[in-house]
């Protein structure tokens, strides 16, 4: 008999538990002192994050310049050499063969497109 009282005093510690969580968890944070947490953009800051990359090979026929570069996270690329368009001829003017760089790499109309593109320092 004790074991089984144990057994239903656990079951209800547990259910009353289970309805008090979500009922935490919708409480807003007004009350919340936040003047020293740094808030992170999440999303907002990986929209513009730049990998680095060397760049390998220039073609201003075609309009690309081929890189080597890191993991493209926003287009699910690991680290590879490969040539991508440039979203406008000045980037192609502005980098040579050798070149260390920054770059943003989008998806524009299906195509990977160097959206933009800094030199290292």
């Amino acid at each position: 008999m004790k074991m089984n009282q144990l057994i239903a005093t656990a079951a209800a510690a547990l259910a009353t538990g289970a309805f008090a969580v979500p009922a935490l968890a919708a409480g807003d944070m007004s009350g919340m002192e936040m003047s020293g947490v740094k808030m992170s953009g999440g999303a907002a800051e990986s929209g513009t994050a730049l990998t680095d990359a060397e760049v390998k090979k220039v073609d201003a026929a075609s309009g690309k310049i081929t890189l080597k570069h890191g993991a493209l996270q926003n287009v699910d690329m690991p680290s590879m050499t490969m040539a991508f368009k440039a979203k406008d001829a000045a980037m192609l003017a502005e980098v040579h063969a050798g070149d260390k760089v920054r770059v943003r790499v989008e998806r524009v109309n299906g195509t990977l497109t160097i959206v933009r593109l800094e030199k290292a320092s």
